[in-house]
C-alpha cells in the first residue's frame, strides 16, 4: 500500500481537544512586545514571559508553553491593520497582538524527525511516552515552524510532550508513523501548573 510521504516538519497544528471535543479555532491574543528580536513562526511552541507577553519556547527537553502560535495582527506603517503568518523580529507597531491556541487540552498533530529536519518514524508502541522537541528554524517565506519532536521517546516525566495517538494516513510503511498525534504532558501548561509563569 502506498502512502501521503511526508516531506518535513510544519510545527504543531491543532486537530481536536482531549475527548474528542472539536477544536473550533478559537484563539486567545496575548500581546508581543514591540521590537521583539525573535521570529516566531505559525505552529511554533509559544510562552508568556514575566511581563505577560509572549515569547517563543525554544525549549527541546524542557518547556514551559502557553500554546501554539497561529499568526499574529499589528498596525503596519504602510499597509495598516495587518495579519502575518509568522512574526517578524524586531518589528515595531505598539498593538501587536499573537493568535495563540492556549487550550491545556489541545491536542496537535506533528512530524517525528531523527534529527533537524530529518523525517523518521515511530510505531504504535511508542503511544503514551513521552518525547523532546526539535526546535528548526521556520520559513520566512511561508511564515510556517519547522518544530518537530524526536523519534527518540521514553518515560522521563520531565520532557514537554505526550504521544497520544499515530496518524496512520502518513505512515511511511506498515507501522512506521511519520506523524502523531500529541499533547502538553502533565504540568507544563501554566495554566494548570501551581507555580505560575
Amino acid at each position: 500500500m502506498s502512502y501521503p510521504s511526508v516531506d518535513g516538519p510544519y510545527g504543531l497544528i491543532p486537530i481536536n481537544l482531549i475527548g474528542g471535543q472539536v477544536f473550533a479555532s478559537a484563539t486567545r491574543q496575548i500581546p508581543i512586545t514591540s521590537g521583539s528580536a525573535t521570529n516566531i513562526f505559525f505552529g511554533d511552541v509559544v510562552k508568556l514571559n514575566s511581563s505577560g507577553t509572549l515569547d517563543k519556547d525554544a525549549g527541546t527537553s524542557a518547556a514551559t508553553p502557553v500554546g501554539v502560535f497561529l499568526g499574529c495582527s499589528y498596525t503596519d506603517p504602510t499597509f495598516g491593520k495587518t495579519f502575518r503568518q509568522f512574526y517578524a523580529a524586531n518589528t515595531v507597531a505598539s498593538d501587536i497582538v499573537a493568535y495563540v491556541q492556549d487550550d491545556p487540552d489541545a491536542l496537535y498533530k506533528v512530524v517525528v524527525v531523527s534529527t533537524g529536519t530529518n523525517v523518521s518514524f515511530v510505531t504504535r508502541a511508542n503511544v503514551g511516552e513521552n518525547a523532546v522537541l526539535v526546535q528548526n528554524a521556520g520559513s520566512t517565506t511561508t511564515g510556517n515552524s519547522r518544530v518537530a519532536i524526536s523519534s527518540t521517546t521514553g518515560t522521563t516525566s520531565t520532557f514537554p510532550i505526550r504521544v497520544i495517538d499515530v496518524i496512520p494516513e502518513t505512515q511511511s510503511s506498515v507501522g512506521s508513523f511519520t506523524e502523531v498525534v500529541v499533547k502538553w504532558n502533565q504540568g507544563m501548561h501554566p495554566y494548570l501548573n501551581p507555580t505560575g509563569v
